[in-house]
């Protein structure tokens, strides 16, 4: 029944390229193309920013963890990302899409250069080059899973290479064709099929490991599986302790959304900012429960395991949900249907983070670093015609990145540490600081960049205290650096002062 399961996620895929072919009539300029007009509504604008947020971390890392360690790390983990979701919009959102509209800025690179009053745009350079070196990789494990997805799905008959290839070309032609409204709608989307792929996996989950008492019972029945202060070590099948340090440094992960810039592009975006209120509420209750529900799968993943249902070791317990679906699969064609939709999830998950950082990615290179800093001079159809252009070379080095098939999912954690420690400080700095000028940020987003590379392959391989997620000293070294650096510096120019004060009185108002 894999065909019928295939065949599911194929009409999924034509109808997202369907999805970019009607919104590319309503991309008019180079507004429209990255920001949508700045048109969203407040459901949109909520389930594109967590979708785009999430990737396939949701369906398969954070199931997985649970399955293979229990509930301490992916629990903190959780708890930090629903967290650092709800203070980013509560926070950032809407002095964002304040500012960024008093300034006329439609890419976070522009925001900085306009928000410090570089002319020169080095900041734009800077936080352009920040993007690039974060957003390829990231891109690149996104289509390393699709093809991994379609591989295993065909017990080998499409080769990874071509349905990995498929899979980009398919992210890429919605995301060219529609720019960030089609992005931002296939992300909605997305997040209603992760949704359903979530609540079914459950039910069908909870049947096959043998009645929710079996899932309790087992959960019960391995060291430390529910504690939080504990972690099971399914190599030993011992329990290890998750101590202070542990749980900081795990919670450290929703740091990393105050510079996320895929995420800070839909606060730029929503048409009124009056209605970010609805959408950090849609926000914040759907990470929490997604997050919930995906660890809960775990827990009745290994109890399904232990059961007999599924045959899988540990180590590879985020295949589980798709485990789940092929079990389904030979079920019948309903249940392989019904399979098709989960894993069309996991397709979601994937596709609705790196279409986003496509459209990121091609918006620094295109808008702030050739128009900006190199002068380009060309029109706004012809802005958005290199735009395109640049989407497909930045997959093209993706797919060449992602080419031998191999986990790369590794680089995720680093390149949002890589984010939150570059552009993180320097955003809370310059929407909440009016002394912040732009020597502070340069040196921040270097400084706090540097140290996300410095951290993981220098200082902690040290061990002990040290081998914590970099994201965290990282980030704390780029906060610093910028306000001793803005201290150290001359002050903002009277204008870029003005300005900061002009957008405070709007937000009071």
């Amino acid at each position: 029944m894999n065909g019928w399961i295939i065949a599911v996620m194929a009409i999924y895929l034509l109808g997202m390229i369907f999805i970019g072919w009607t919104f590319s009539k309503k991309s008019n300029n180079i507004s429209d193309f990255f920001l949508g007009g700045r048109k969203l509504g407040s459901l949109v604008t909520a389930m594109s920013a967590e979708a785009s947020d999430m990737s396939s971390y949701l369906l398969m890392g954070l199931p997985g963890l649970a399955l293979a360690c229990g509930t301490a790390e992916v629990g903190w983990t959780a708890i930090g990302l629903g967290v650092g979701t709800y203070l980013n919009w509560l926070l950032v959102a809407k002095r964002i899409r304040v500012y960024s509209d008093k300034i006329n800025a439609v890419t976070i690179p522009e925001f900085f250069s306009k928000r410090f009053g570089d002319n020169k745009h080095i900041i734009s350079l800077v936080a352009a080059l920040v993007i690039a070196v974060f957003f390829v990789p990231y891109a690149a494990s996104g289509f390393n899973a699709c093809g991994t997805l379609f591989n295993s799905l065909s017990g080998g008959s499409i080769p990874y290479f071509t349905a990995m290839l498929v899979s980009a070309i398919v992210i890429v032609a919605y995301t060219a064709l529609g720019g960030f409204l089609a992005a931002s709608t296939t992300d909605l989307i997305q997040s209603i099929v992760m949704t359903l792929a979530l609540v079914l996996i459950v039910f069908f989950g909870i049947h096959y490991a043998g009645g929710w008492d079996n899932v309790v019972s087992n959960a019960h029945n391995i060291p430390s599986y529910l504690n939080m202060t504990s972690t099971y070590d399914y190599v030993n099948g011992t329990s290890t302790d998750f101590g202070f340090l542990s749980i900081i440094s795990t919670l450290a992960w929703g740091l990393g959304y105050f510079g996320m810039p895929h995420i800070l592009l839909r606060f730029m975006a929503i048409k009124d900012s009056t209605k970010l209120r609805t959408s950090r509420r849609i926000a914040t209750v759907w990470v929490f429960v997604s997050m919930g529900i995906a660890i809960l799968i775990g827990i009745i993943g290994s109890a399904a395991i232990a059961n007999g249902a599924i045959d899988l070791d540990a180590a590879n317990g985020q295949r589980i949900i798709v485990e789940f679906a092929k079990l389904m699969g030979s079920h019948g064609i309903f249940l392989a249907i019904i399979g098709g939709v989960v894993l069309a999830g996991i397709l979601a998950a994937t596709m609705s983070t790196a279409d986003s950082q496509l459209l990121a990615a091609s918006s620094s290179v295109t808008k702030d670093f050739l128009i900006d800093f190199c002068h380009l001079k060309i029109s706004d159809k012809g802005s958005m015609l290199l735009s395109r252009l640049i989407i497909i070379v930045i997959a093209l080095v993706g797919v060449i990145w992602a080419r031998n098939e191999g986990s790369v999912f590794s680089i995720v954690s680093f390149a949002w540490g890589g984010f939150g420690a570059a552009f993180g400080p320097v955003i809370l700095c310059g929407l909440f600081w009016k002394r912040t000028n732009k020597w502070g940020a340069i040196a921040g987003m270097l400084g706090g960049g540097a140290m996300v590379f410095i951290w993981k392959y220098g200082i902690a391989k040290l061990g002990g205290a040290f081998a914590i997620y970099e994201l965290l000293p990282a980030f704390i070294f780029g906060l610093i650096l910028t306000i001793v650096v803005s201290l150290l510096t001359g002050k903002p120019d009277k204008e870029v002062v003005d300005t900061f004060d002009a957008v405070a009185e709007e937000l009071k108002a």
